[in-house]
């Protein structure tokens, strides 16, 4: 028996369509919010920008970790759980290398929005015969994999300035893709 089939005999499917609902509403308020930091205050303060480019991965980080403990735990979804100790790696090395170098710290995103992009991807095809709306989730992943390359380019240039605004596109995305999951799952109900 899958997790999620454990899960929803225990929870039943409704509650576990009610969950992701909110869980991916969420997920996308918090993101447009951070994009709007991001293109505001993050561009205009560069410590301000640098405190968003280390909250961003400790925020998947402790997402990843709700959702999977609502979903049957971090053993019973081990791309969430990787995911959640790659994001939490990633909030690190964000931290000591943001305020030395810009450069390296948007490679070390480029790197986490790959994997996370492949981890997100292997999370919604998992869910995808046991939870609605998982399309976006998988477009998303894909989506996340590609950014991360982008980001490597732009800290492989250092001709480029790089900042917390070049980020803030591939958060937004992610945010519109959260959304659309929600709604899906919202219209279905």
């Amino acid at each position: 028996m899958t997790s999620h089939t454990a899960l929803s005999q225990i929870h039943g499917a409704p509650s576990v369509a009610r969950w992701l609902k909110r869980y991916y509403a969420g997920r996308a308020l918090f993101s447009a919010v951070w994009v709007a930091g991001a293109f505001t205050i993050g561009r205009a303060n560069p410590a301000i920008g640098m405190a968003l480019l280390i909250a961003y991965p400790a925020w998947d980080c402790i997402a990843n970790c709700v959702d999977a403990a609502r979903s049957g735990g971090l053993r019973a979804n081990p791309s969430q759980f990787l995911n959640a100790v790659a994001s939490a790696i990633v909030t690190l090395a964000i931290a000591v290398t943001a305020g030395h170098d810009l450069h390296i710290a948007i490679g070390v995103i480029g790197i986490w929005a790959a994997l996370a992009g492949v981890l997100q991807l292997a999370t919604g095809i998992r869910r995808w015969r046991s939870a609605s709306a998982q399309w976006p989730q998988i477009l998303s992943g894909a989506q996340s994999a590609l950014a991360g390359t982008h980001f490597l380019f732009k800290a492989f240039d250092p001709a480029l300035a790089v900042g917390v605004a070049d980020v803030a596109p591939y958060a937004a995305f992610g945010a519109l893709y959260f959304a659309i999951s929600s709604a899906v799952l919202a219209f279905r109900r």
